[in-house]
């Protein structure tokens, strides 16, 4: 056993909020067991990769740093982790260095595995089929390490399978925490937290399976945990925005003024395409609907450029759709084909150079919506949750995930009420009100 504790390991995490929480949460395992956490870049005896395959992108990073571990130390015991080991199981079975490959169930194991492996080497592979996988795994976690702002994952998989996605064959089908035990996750948190993001892979689907909704989960644990300031929703799909969580919104300012509803494309032919369950018109009419229920919310989104059979007139109703909307701001992603999916076999693939331009074209408009929300919020009081400290200064985000500067030093973890009276490259500066 001693030797055990005197093992470094680290983690390199790529991907969503979801693979955060998971990562976050085999740390404290390890270090529960005797382990020392080391950065990503320094000698350890275990490296911890948790991949991502959402994109094209995100594979390659996650190949990246597999290799990263492997010339850091020969020795080490390396685990790979996740929807690109998922996905790409049977290839990464032929890489002799990589010690452990666990995909996307099972990762409760992931400390009894390494310490089976530290013991006797032996390559240890635990692949399930994920779309039978039924039941909601349950990770531990009561703190994160090194972030103000806590995540906690409520939700599993995705029905969805939109034609250019590979998610749903990477994390399986829907399913989520039950009920009773989001509410001790979130009572275990909120002793060290005071902001909670709750997270998902489709988060909007919560309870669907345990004949709940996300807005009845939202006001449970509100009425349970009274220490938590403020919830946060990661990411919903506007068809999941219903009248119970507008309503929910509206009596509580616990629950933070931003909601990020991911449009992907502003043309019908193009959401079509790409089987997504709503029209142009339908979503324009919601995002109205949530603004004259909730002023001044910030709306951000998802945008795909760039899909098969984009034309140019499809892309400039998309970019019209999105100036209808008035974004916060966007996410803008070129698309990346991913073998498997029905999006790979379309015909009219587009060009890079297009790419680049469109995602040129929507981040310049990206950045412009940004600051005209920004500005809109000088001479007025904002709630910020302190996350750092910059010389004499405290940084931190707004209910409406705002960049705020505040004048002095304030306790890291803490709300506190700031009356914006400028903005300098890109930041809102204040003055804690009073």
């Amino acid at each position: 056993m001693e030797e055990i504790k005197s093992m470094r390991y680290a983690i390199s995490c790529l991907g969503c909020k979801v693979n955060t929480y998971e990562a976050e949460s085999i740390g404290q395992s390890l270090r529960m067991m005797g382990y020392q956490e080391v950065d990503f870049k320094e000698e350890a005896d275990v490296y911890l990769v948790f991949t991502c395959a959402v994109t094209n992108t995100a594979a390659s990073k996650s190949r990246q740093k597999i290799n990263q571990a492997i010339r850091q130390n020969e020795e080490a015991v390396i685990c790979v982790v996740g929807c690109y080991v998922q996905i790409n199981a049977e290839n990464m079975k032929e890489n002799e260095r990589i010690d452990i490959l666990v995909g996307s169930s099972h990762k409760q194991d992931i400390p009894r595995l390494i310490q089976e492996v530290v013991e006797k080497r032996e390559k240890k592979v635990l692949v399930e089929d994920v779309r039978k996988e039924a039941a909601f795994e349950t990770l531990s976690l009561s703190h994160f390490e090194h972030q103000t702002r806590a995540y906690m994952k409520i939700q599993d998989g995705c029905n969805q399978f939109c034609s250019y996605c590979i998610i749903p064959y990477a994390r399986g089908k829907e399913r989520s925490y039950p009920l009773e035990q989001v509410i001790e996750t979130a009572k275990s948190l909120s002793m060290s937290h005071s902001e909670i993001v709750l997270a998902g892979i489709h988060t909007g689907r919560y309870g669907h399976d345990l004949n709940l909704t996300l807005a009845t989960c939202m006001k449970e644990v509100l009425s349970a945990v009274s220490n938590i300031e403020r919830i946060r929703i990661s990411s919903i799909e506007i068809t999941e925005i219903t009248d119970e969580l507008i309503e929910l919104m509206k009596s509580t300012h616990r629950i933070a003024r931003h909601l990020h509803i991911p449009i992907q494309s502003g043309c019908n032919a193009t959401l079509k395409r790409m089987n997504r369950p709503y029209t142009k018109e339908e979503f324009i009419a919601r995002v109205q609907e949530i603004r004259e229920a909730l002023p001044q919310i910030s709306i951000s989104t998802d945008l795909i450029v760039g899909f098969p059979q984009e034309s140019e007139e499809e892309f400039c109703e998309t970019l019209q759709t999105i100036q209808d909307c008035a974004f916060s701001f966007i996410h803008v992603f070129p698309f990346s084909s991913k073998t498997g999916t029905v999006a790979e076999k379309m015909s009219g693939q587009i060009t890079d150079k297009i790419k680049k331009e469109r995602v040129q074209t929507c981040s310049t408009l990206s950045k412009n919506l940004y600051y005209g929300y920004k500005s809109s919020f000088i001479n007025k009081d904002v709630s910020v949750l302190i996350e750092e400290h910059r010389g004499n200064q405290s940084f931190g985000h707004s209910s409406e995930y705002l960049p705020v500067t505040v004048d002095g030093i304030h306790e890291r973890n803490k709300m506190i009420t700031v009356s914006i009276s400028s903005m300098i490259d890109d930041e809102l500066i204040g003055k804690v009100k009073g």
